[in-house]
């Protein structure tokens, strides 16, 4: 029976990946045409191709989706998403935990706020297909070094700045969702060890990049959408989603007004602002670590 049980998972992980790929392929192609189109220098053709751009790829999402609710049996526990506007301008922060979360954030957000666009390593701009889409989309990419690397190369501190700085000017031009998963990389329960956490679920919050892009935007950016994400059970892999391992997804939105004093400081250059803007975000991570404990004591809905 287990046998059977685990080929016929196998089977519906090949379908569902299958059928993923060839939405990818599907909505990536026009994406590429009109691509190439906004490189001419028209700005207001540059403009529909960014709206075309957009639509597009909310396409995709939608594709992704319907895929999902016709192979998988999810338990969608999902609340928070009263009064969300689709011509404001949000920064959304949320714990990580698997390529998953990126699926889950554009499936809950789809249509119901401006298009979501992440902070990527550069190395992922190789990602056969996807990256040539990101790259269209204007998603921006980060060349992240290591501290020995730049205790080598001092010429290349300030790279990732200056780099999310112009994204944030590209940003501005239209309501945007600026997505950040503010511990900078997945959790795992090795990494959780290693970085001494303070919290339960989750690793401390790297908070420069996000005062860097609240700095930046902040004429524009004060509202803030705190996710919280939980898989009850073990965090699944893509392939375990496509394979139906996951069966319960439990998500959390609260809408936080963004303070004042937040969007006025300097984080590189004030050591008070800094420490002050670090304990407001441990603060939310605080408070994120019990909602955690909470959801994942929830009895299952029926």
């Amino acid at each position: 029976m287990r046998l059977q049980s685990a080929a016929m998972a196998t089977l519906r992980g090949i379908l569902t990946l299958t059928l993923i790929v060839l939405n990818l392929v599907f909505w990536a192609t026009p994406l590429y045409v009109v691509a190439l189109a906004k490189l001419l220098p028209a700005p207001r053709a540059r403009a529909r191709c960014d709206r075309a751009l957009v639509w597009l790829a909310s396409r995709w999402i939608s594709g992704n989706e319907l895929i999902f609710r016709l192979t998988q049996n999810i338990r969608r526990d999902v609340e928070g998403l009263e009064g969300l506007e689709r011509d404001e301008w949000y920064l959304v922060i949320c714990n990580h935990q698997s390529w998953v979360d990126i699926l889950v954030l554009q499936g809950v957000f789809n249509g119901r706020i401006p298009f979501l666009k992440f902070f990527l390593k550069k190395q992922l701009i190789k990602v056969p297909v996807l990256g040539l889409a990101w790259w269209a989309l204007d998603f921006p990419f980060m060349q992240r070094h290591s501290r020995e690397y730049l205790e080598k190369h001092p010429e290349a501190k300030g790279q990732d700045l200056e780099a999310t700085r112009r994204a944030c000017e590209h940003f501005s031009q239209h309501p945007t969702s600026v997505m950040n998963f503010v511990e900078g990389t997945r959790f795992t329960p090795e990494k959780h060890a290693a970085s001494a956490s303070p919290y339960r679920h989750l690793l401390k919050p790297r908070a420069g990049g996000t005062a860097f892009v609240l700095s930046a935007m902040g004429q524009i950016l004060h509202r803030m959408l705190d996710v919280t994400i939980v898989y009850p059970g073990d965090t699944p892999s893509l392939w375990d989603l496509c394979c139906g391992r996951l069966h319960t997804l439990r998500v959390r939105v609260t809408q936080r007004e963004i303070p004042a004093w937040v969007l006025q400081g300097d984080y590189q250059g004030d050591p008070e602002f800094r420490a002050r803007f670090q304990a407001w975000l441990g603060e939310l991570w605080q408070q994120k670590d019990a909602q955690i404990d909470t959801l994942l004591a929830m009895e299952p809905r029926a």
